[in-house]
């Protein structure tokens, strides 16, 4: 029979001359202190469970305060990291075209300074050729001369002759050059 306080505030005893029975009082006293020895040790045992898990529950939210700390500490240090790929990224690439720009430039004065030489040894070939052309013309009128002063000469069929044989294509020693 288990105990309720309806039960012991329920219980009726039988009555006897003197009054209640005494043995069945006893035995209903000695009952209800066994459920209530039992109650006692149960509710002992239920007190200790109750600090082992508060001291649980203090240790579990222990380590999720550490491991809270520990994902923000993570986060910030990703995003930390983020932030630092983000900038040295944005770096290289503005050194990227920095470099860029300077190679670019570099290649149009190389451009450019090699169109002035190409241009400035077009000069100069043209201005060897004219001087060639000049000195190809000048001795070959000294030669026509030559030619000519030997003509005065009595044998004047044969310088006609060797006339012919010194005419000079200026052009094409020039188109040859």
């Amino acid at each position: 029979m288990k105990f309720s306080p309806m039960n012991i505030k329920a219980q009726e005893f039988t009555k006897s001359i003197r009054g209640y029975d005494v043995e069945e009082v006893r035995a209903f006293l000695e009952k209800l202190s066994n459920e209530m020895e039992g109650i006692l040790k149960e509710n002992e045992s239920v007190k200790k469970e109750i600090i082992d898990l508060k001291e649980k529950v203090t240790e579990y939210k222990k380590i999720e305060k550490n491991l809270q700390d520990t994902l923000l500490n993570a986060q910030e240090t990703s995003s930390k990291s983020l932030d630092l790929t983000k900038k040295q990224t944005a770096m290289m690439i503005k050194e990227a075209e920095l470099k860029a720009s300077q190679i670019l430039e570099n290649a149009k004065t190389n451009a450019i300074e090699i169109k002035n030489a190409v241009n400035h040894l077009r000069e100069e070939r043209d201005l060897i050729i004219s001087k060639l052309k000049a000195i190809v013309n000048s001795q070959a009128n000294l030669l026509h001369l030559k030619i000519e002063r030997a003509g005065e000469e009595p044998e004047k069929p044969t310088t006609t002759k060797s006339q012919k044989d010194f005419d000079v294509d200026v052009d094409g020693l020039v188109d040859k050059l």
